[in-house]
């Protein structure tokens, strides 16, 4: 055998099995799936329309209503440093809006896969403004 030949079936040997890619790939969706349901939970909760969470852009406005920011602070979620830091006082806010602490606003921000889904199929009401 050529050395080519052998780096390819080297190459072969070396990449993951489509059954490895299929389950990862199904945890992906899986996850996504949770998050989209989860969001459109928390939306309809605070009075949006679910649906909102599926369009871009408006989703981050909507989100920045719902968490009491200005709707315009979707654009500081764009810059490096600063959309960090913007994510997590809206996430802080969202919280607050809910009847929840800081500390589970950070939660969100960090670990919003765990979070977001108590936040929305959980017993957590809507209160608006005056939570903040």
């Amino acid at each position: 055998m050529e050395p080519q030949e052998l780096q390819q079936i080297d190459q072969l040997q070396n990449a993951p099995s489509p059954v490895v890619m299929a389950v990862i790939g199904l945890i992906g969706v899986g996850f996504l799936l949770v998050m989209i349901v989860s969001g459109w939970k928390i939306f309809t909760k605070a009075g949006e329309p679910g649906w909102a969470v599926l369009v871009p852009i408006y989703n981050l406005i909507v989100l920045m209503k719902i968490s009491g920011k200005p709707g315009w602070w979707f654009i500081l979620l764009f810059i490096p440093i600063v959309g960090f830091v913007i994510s997590i006082i809206a996430c802080i806010g969202l919280a607050e809006r809910f009847g929840k602490t800081a500390g589970y606003g950070i939660g969100i921000a960090l670990l919003g896969f765990i979070f977001l889904p108590i936040l929305a199929f959980g017993d957590a009401q809507y209160i608006g403004p005056k939570a903040a």
